[in-house]
């Protein structure tokens, strides 16, 4: 062909190109289904059901088979369907989860997953089911006697296995929804399929964890929100089931199921009563979760003794459905009992006693707040895990979180200045009475000096970096890497919005979600609370969230600005919170979306910004500081490579701050250990043992 052919030739179409993208990317799943087919039209099971055919018993797996010799069933087995229905069904799973997992493991990993799979599930179901045949079991006996096909094991472990190399929260919800499944078939429909699904899986999750993990590790999740979120699912699920075993008997591992179907009035109050509780464990609620721990600890018990009895008497039960939920209700009381600390929202009553008796705390803080202002950090008072004290006569107010015997006092208490001093001994004296240790943490220097003077310590616990807005122009070269950061973005096309969260279209709350649980699963510890807000504060109506959307509609990053008062009402400025960015977006959106805030909010008349203060960070150097000091020092350096505190630090400096230092006061040394561990439940309430040690070895 000459050049001027080949100059005309046209050029491959959009769809061959992506066909050819597609062919190089799965050939394993191509190759695999096209045998599929192939075997599928010359043995007529596309058509017929293939356990008719005479030569079926020479090509399925399963106990008999491997007694009779017939070595090669399990591999022989695994390309062929059972019905029509089936070869349509598990084709259509296979193309999609095989296709998903060989696209981001590999061709080579992806056969290795699946063949493997095929293999153990085949092997360890026929094994077992054979050696517990000819026992009460009578599950085993039946499954004994099956010869089956099929290639959903496969799938199913595939997913299992690629599940490692997602990146939070979809590989939280991929894995739980996967367990789920084969779980609750396993119990309640107990084929020799069902068998091999959960051993599959069973054996791919650490697998694929340990193999193929990168950004993320472990099972258990990483936000508040994911805890409540799976608390509240397991509930619904367990519902569910209730629901579907009373329409749908089965005969299963665990026995007949319709004998104990029970009326109609009482599976739909069970039903009621899981979705009421669940509803509050979805949002947080402290009594729903001792309600749910309690009635599904009960339960478990209950099913334990009824077993009990019936192995030790000749009390007959078949025990399917008990059997089954209380499994289920296991699952269930281990998540609430692990992610206790994210259940910690008190059922805030109604004041009882003095001016405000009768009002709604959460109303009187926000009250409180407007009339006499506060701190840059004031707001986190108004968030739900917080409990308050009033004083009588309605004007006062302290906020604490109360951990291991430790009431810590959240930023200044809030209320008339000259009462500061009063306020501060009448809680003490309440404190004391109740025999708790009490602190002030992330205080202002004001409140610290006070403090001093009625004997307290203190010691500085990080530095409030401070923006004053009047003044803000971004010339200079000191703020190069800023102006570069919103020319950049004006030419990318990336805009940036002020909004008020919770009135933006689901795409876009969905997407902040994501964004942000996908950076608290990068971390190497669970997601901190206290005075750390997340997308859940974010929402409150007074809170106002920047975003930077490109034209397509996708958010690249996202940060939320909590309010800042003045005496009478007024708004003087407001202080960051979220900050969150997505991995793979605008790479200065922080910096642009902090620059376009500032921007905006100074031309609305606020007097600063607050950047927040990072804890357990600050400028000053510890040579000649206290030992307190020190000991928070090292503190901050052992968790510097988990949260990036300092660094964090050092990136606000871009916007030429002002430091203003924030404290810890306490009365006594004495105190401190007891502190300590209360600061770290407060914000890291689900951080475990091992986790500690991790951050103690952690490399410096």
């Amino acid at each position: 062909m000459d050049d001027n052919a080949a100059a005309i030739a046209p050029a491959p179409s959009g769809a061959l190109v992506t066909a050819g993208v597609v062919i190089r990317r799965v050939p394993f799943t191509i190759g695999f289904l096209a045998l599929v087919l192939v075997l599928g039209l010359a043995g007529g099971g596309l058509w017929r059901r293939l356990d008719a055919r005479a030569w079926f018993p020479d090509i399925a797996y399963g106990w008999p088979p491997l007694t009779e010799g017939k070595w090669w069933t399990p591999l022989s087995g695994w390309v062929f369907g059972l019905t029509p229905f089936q070869y349509a069904v598990m084709t259509v799973l296979f193309a999609l989860a095989v296709g998903w997992a060989e696209w981001r493991l590999g061709t080579a990993r992806t056969a290795l997953v699946c063949l493997s799979a095929q293999l153990i599930g085949v092997l360890v179901a026929s094994v077992l089911v054979g050696l517990l045949q000819h026992t009460h079991l009578g599950w085993a006996d039946r499954l004994a006697e099956v010869r089956d096909v099929g290639f959903t094991t496969s799938a199913l472990a595939a997913i299992a296995a690629a599940s490692a190399t997602l990146r939070s929260p979809w590989r939280l919800r991929v894995r739980a929804v996967l367990a789920a499944h084969v779980s609750i078939t396993f119990l309640f429909e107990s084929t020799f399929a069902d068998l091999m699904h959960l051993i599959a899986v069973a054996v791919w999750f650490p697998l694929g964890e340990k193999l193929f993990s990168t950004t993320e590790h472990g099972f258990w999740p990483r936000t508040r929100r994911e805890v409540r979120m799976l608390a509240y699912l397991g509930l619904l699920l367990i519902a569910a089931v209730s629901v579907l075993v009373y329409f749908f008997p089965t005969d299963s591992l665990l026995g007949p199921t319709g004998e104990e179907r029970g009326s109609p009035g009482s599976t739909i109050l069970t039903v009621a009563v899981i979705a009421v509780i669940a509803d509050q464990l979805r949002k947080g609620r402290r009594w729903a979760w001792w309600i749910a721990v309690g009635y599904g600890t009960v339960h478990v018990v209950l099913t334990l003794v009824l077993l009990g009895v019936a192995i030790g008497t000749d009390y007959a039960t078949t025990g399917a459905v008990t059997v089954g939920t209380a499994l289920l209700w296991a699952g269930e009381v281990a998540l609430l009992y692990g992610g206790r600390g994210a259940f910690r929202v008190a059922n805030r009553r109604r004041i009882t006693g003095g001016a405000l008796s009768g009002t709604d705390p959460g109303t009187a803080v926000r009250a409180l707040l407007a009339r006499y202002g506060g701190s840059t950090m004031s707001w986190m008072i108004t968030w739900p895990e917080n409990k308050y004290w009033f004083a009588d006569d309605g004007e006062r107010c302290v906020a604490y979180q109360r951990h291991a015997g430790t009431v810590i006092v959240l930023t200044d208490p809030v209320g008339p200045p000259d009462l500061l001093p009063d306020t501060l001994a009448r809680f003490t004296d309440r404190c004391e009475a109740d025999g708790l240790v009490p602190c002030l943490f992330s205080t202002t220097g004001a409140v610290a000096e006070l403090a001093g003077e009625l004997g307290w310590r203190s010691a500085q616990i990080a530095e409030d970096t401070i923006v004053d807005l009047p003044q803000l122009e971004f010339k200079g070269k000191p703020w190069q890497d800023i102006r570069s950061a919103i020319n950049k973005a004006n030419k990318e096309g990336i805009a940036f919005r002020m909004v008020h969260l919770a009135e933006e279209p689901f795409a876009v709350l969905a997407q902040v979600r994501a964004i942000s649980e996908e950076w608290v699963g990068e971390k190497g510890l669970p997601e901190m609370g206290f005075t750390l807000g997340g997308v859940e504060e974010a929402l409150d109506p007074e809170v106002r969230v920047g975003l930077a959307i490109d034209a397509d509609g996708s958010v690249h990053g996202v940060t939320s600005w909590l309010p800042v008062y003045a005496p009478g009402g007024e708004i003087r400025g407001w202080t960051l919170d979220v900050m969150r960015r997505r991995p793979d977006g605008f790479r200065p959106v922080v910096e642009f979306l902090i620059a376009s805030a500032c921007q905006l909010f100074k031309e609305e008349g606020a007097e600063i910004v607050s950047l927040s203060g990072a804890p357990l960070a600050r400028s000053a150097g510890t040579d000649d500081a206290e030992p307190i000091d020190r000991l928070l020092e090292g503190l901050g350096a052992a968790m510097e490579p988990y949260y990036g505190f300092r660094s964090l630090h050092s990136f606000k400096a871009k916007f030429q701050p002002r430091h203003e230092p924030v404290y810890l006061c306490y009365r006594d040394e004495a105190d401190l250990p007891r502190i300590g561990i209360a600061l770290t439940k407060a914000y890291l309430p689900e951080v475990s043992a091992k986790d500690l040690m991790a951050l103690g070895t952690a490399p410096r």
